[in-house]
């Protein structure tokens, strides 16, 4: 094993971690805001409402996230409104067309996720909720969303990892992420398993994090449902 070849490289490696830590945590925020409001829509009862969220939960979900990244870097090139437009100094980059992916692919499994959450809430909380004569909005505010986020947390938390992992996908629209880093230095050394060994043990560390975070997220969100101690 060629340890030297890493041990040299550590920065790069680093500099690929802060990419995709940044990727990660954008794609998420931009997704958990765009995800709420499609769920709501998606759990309305006129189905013209509904059908739109809907569209946008099956084909974010349906299809392949190294082809959404593909059509946004690739695809939107070859027309020129797009080139003549003030979107191109956007998709013309790649790191904005990988965030602008990761985030439209997150946002279609998270609001999938909170869609059959807000699905599970029990009907007597609605039916008391409006007897105390609570507005639509804030029945959703006060009863339907934070329950359904209690709900959501351990489906959400495998997203998040998914997510992570997705990240990876950066590396191939010359985006010097982790995967990034790890295809250079093995560019330059031809040691793929050193390189690639290397990237993969930051992802498990971030992994660890996300699983260790969540943890304790759901310890605090569901401390309700913990026995007690006599």
């Amino acid at each position: 094993m060629d340890l030297a070849a890493i041990t040299d490289n550590i920065p790069l490696y680093f500099k690929g971690l802060w990419v995709t830590i940044q990727l990660l945590v954008l794609a998420l925020a931009c997704g958990l805001v765009l995800a709420v409001p499609i769920a709501m829509w998606a759990t309305s009862r006129n189905p013209l409402i509904a059908s739109w969220p809907k569209a946008f939960i099956y084909f974010f979900t349906g299809t392949p996230l190294l082809v959404q990244m593909f059509i946004l870097y690739y695809g939107m090139a070859q027309f020129e409104a797009i080139r003549e437009s003030f979107l191109w100094p956007v998709f013309k980059e790649a790191y904005w067309c990988a965030l602008i992916a990761f985030s439209l692919n997150t946002a279609g499994y998270t609001a999938e996720i909170l869609r059959g959450a807000m699905k599970q809430t029990d009907f007597g909380e609605l039916d008391a909720a409006r007897s105390c004569g609570m507005s639509k909005g804030l029945i959703y505010r006060r009863i339907i969303l934070p329950s359904a986020f209690r709900r959501a947390l351990p489906a959400y938390g495998n997203e998040v990892i998914f997510m992570l992992h997705g990240t990876a996908l950066a590396g191939i629209i010359t985006i010097v992420d982790l995967f990034g880093a790890a295809r250079i230095v093995n560019s330059r050394y031809f040691v793929p398993f050193e390189s690639f060994v290397t990237a993969a043990f930051f992802y498990l560390c971030l992994t660890f994090l996300i699983v260790w975070g969540f943890k304790l997220w759901e310890k605090r969100w569901h401390a309700h449902l913990h026995p007690r101690d006599a």
